[in-house]
């Protein structure tokens, strides 16, 4: 399993004929674009009749404590830069 990090634009290629490429998201989702060839067969996986539970995980967030310091941090430097011009 590979777990790539990247920004809105970026892709991957899967061999020669299909790109994967990340167009953004939110909070909950990504959005993804398939470049393939239409004789490829890309199904997702809430699409199936038989739903199986994912081998995969979603990764915890961050706590509330931690977001609130973020956002206070984020603050401090906002308007330390205000100050400084």
């Amino acid at each position: 399993m590979l777990k790539l990090t990247l920004k809105p634009g970026e892709f991957i290629d899967i061999g020669n004929e299909i790109k994967v490429i990340f167009s953004g998201g939110s909070a909950n989702n990504i959005h993804l674009l398939v470049d393939a060839p239409k004789t490829m067969n890309i199904v997702r996986s809430n699409a199936g009749k038989q739903k199986k539970t994912s081998p995969y995980y979603r990764e915890k967030g961050i706590s509330p404590e931690a977001q609130k310091e973020i956002a206070a941090i984020l603050r401090r430097e906002k308007e330390r830069q205000i100050c400084v011009r």
